[in-house]
């Protein structure tokens, strides 16, 4: 599965989601609406995460130095772990706090057409942004589920851009009910209802995405099917007669590290066995390109026989 950053993907959240933030904003304003303010906060959110993960993707690209001998690639699983957080606090905690305090004092909206006027233009600009996200990610996600896919992928970006874009047009959608139901009882509650459950749902989001940029900043191999193509390609049934063990990394999203231990012939020269190592490193990046960094450990292979 490639690890493409989804760049198209990132520029349509922030662009539909700065558009949002501002029109929700002046929605509040006009009808003190707690799900407007804790959505437009929501949409703010999202647009300053955006702009981490196309931060994240750029600081990636520098070179190695001594210092970091293997390259800035998880600087994106960083950025990644700190729109988790950023959607967790600033998203989910503050329409927690707003819609507590509104359903424990209400009041009833003025100007009920601003919010629904903007809500819908709000669930037209982030369908658009979802429908680019799930484009981007068809192309890279084969035959896995959506569910698979979020847990496997080694690129963050879209991850973060369809569970925020998912939970974005969910949220647009309790916030457009609760304010409709405020406006047929003539009870603020409902907004403030609305706002409620827009926080547990952005917090629910967060720790889902939490969970699984933790797992790529710890260290995650590569999926069975690389690992699959590499022992094929390390051994030739020649000189490298067999694979001892091997263990692989990612060093980042479009980067991998492969460590192997290979059974070579006991009667092999230095020299053979140097030509063998070259061969199998050029046969390993062959099959799998994003095996950039490999380190081959050449042993005799033993065998033990019982009496």
């Amino acid at each position: 599965m490639s690890a493409s950053g989804g760049t198209k993907a990132i520029v349509a959240a922030l662009g539909a989601n700065l558009a949002i933030a501002v029109a929700k904003f002046v929605a509040f304003a006009f009808s003190g609406s707690s799900s407007m303010l804790a959505e437009g906060v929501h949409s703010l959110a999202d647009s300053g995460n955006q702009g981490l993960l196309l931060l994240g993707g750029k600081k990636a690209k520098r070179e190695a130095t001594p210092e970091h001998p293997f390259g800035y690639g998880r600087e994106r699983y960083i950025y990644g772990f700190l729109v988790s957080i950023i959607l967790f606090s600033i998203g989910g905690v503050f329409a927690l706090y707003e819609g507590y305090e509104k359903i424990k004092n209400p009041h009833d909206l003025e100007h009920w057409y601003w919010p629904v006027g903007v809500l819908v233009f709000a669930i037209i600009a982030e369908g658009f942004s979802f429908r680019t996200a799930i484009k981007e990610s068809n192309e890279i996600r084969g035959k896995l589920s959506w569910s698979q896919f979020v847990r496997r992928a080694k690129a963050p970006e879209l991850p973060v851009v369809l569970l925020e874009d998912f939970g974005a047009l969910v949220g647009l959608v309790l916030a457009l009910g609760g304010v409709g139901l405020s406006v047929v009882t003539s009870d603020g509650v409902w907004d403030g209802i609305g706002t409620v459950c827009i926080g547990v749902l952005l917090v629910l989001i967060a720790l889902v995405l939490a969970a699984e940029t933790k797992s790529l900043l710890l260290g995650e191999a590569a999926d069975a099917d690389q690992v699959a193509k590499i022992r094929e390609a390390l051994v030739d049934g020649k000189t490298v007669t067999g694979l001892i063990h091997m263990r692989t990394l990612h060093l980042g999203p479009e980067e991998l590290l492969v460590a192997a231990k290979v059974a070579v012939q006991h009667d092999d020269t230095a020299a053979e066995v140097a030509r063998a190592i070259d061969a199998a490193e050029a046969r390993v990046r062959e099959a799998v390109p994003i095996a950039r960094v490999i380190y081959l450990e050449p042993d005799i292979l033993r065998t033990t026989t019982s009496a």
